[in-house]
């Protein structure tokens, strides 16, 4: 019996067979333990909450963190100190592996810009859907004698007019001068009228 065995182990084909499956074994412990060191299996690191720091200060706590960090967009926000962060991926307190890129999304250092449309002679409404589409936050609405009701006539910025594609900052109030359908009254001295002489005051010419 024993010679058998020792025969059966000894032939090619069993022994190729046994050298196989102690090949693969050997190959799916070293991916399995290359993946575990890889990945750093059970080490996680929880993202800081950096919303609202200057990015030199934001910058340094990623950084000391074991984080890395990739500016990806920039916003302008009122309610933000320029310069700030306002957004962060993965967001704050996400559980992420040693090393891995924050997203940050920070707040413009001046307002943004955008250029002013041709408005002169659209209706009100349409000019101020116009503007907003911009981004442009303050409007204002200024009748003004014309002679179409509603009917813009120029946008001004501080009592200077504007021009189509003149570059402003969004946060800038604008004012719409929009025609109130109404013609100016025109005015001019009176003349006074010629009085006809009598017959006594026609005796002294």
């Amino acid at each position: 019996m024993k010679g058998f065995w020792v025969k059966l182990i000894w032939n090619p084909f069993v022994l190729n067979l046994l050298l196989a499956g102690i090949i693969s074994c050997a190959i799916v412990y070293g991916t399995l333990k290359w993946l575990e060191t890889y990945t750093r299996h059970n080490e996680a690191i929880i993202v800081p909450d950096i919303k609202g720091l200057k990015l030199e200060e934001a910058a340094q706590f990623i950084q000391n963190s074991g984080l890395r960090y990739n500016v990806i967009d920039s916003v302008f926000s009122k309610n933000v100190a320029p310069g700030s962060v306002v957004e962060i991926v993965p967001a704050a307190g996400s559980k992420v592996k040693e090393g891995r890129i924050l997203f940050l999304t920070v707040n413009a250092l001046t307002s943004q810009m955008a250029e002013i449309p041709e408005i002169e002679d659209l209706s009100v409404r349409q000019a101020y859907t116009l503007l907003r589409a911009r981004g442009f936050e303050t409007i204002r609405v200024e009748y003004v004698p014309g002679d179409y009701k509603d009917l813009v006539i120029a946008v001004e910025m501080r009592g200077r007019p504007l021009k189509q594609g003149e570059t402003v900052k969004l946060t800038t109030p604008l004012t719409l001068k929009v025609s109130n359908g109404e013609i100016e009254p025109y005015s001019e001295e009176l003349q006074s009228p010629v009085r006809p002489l009598d017959s006594e005051e026609e005796k002294w010419f």
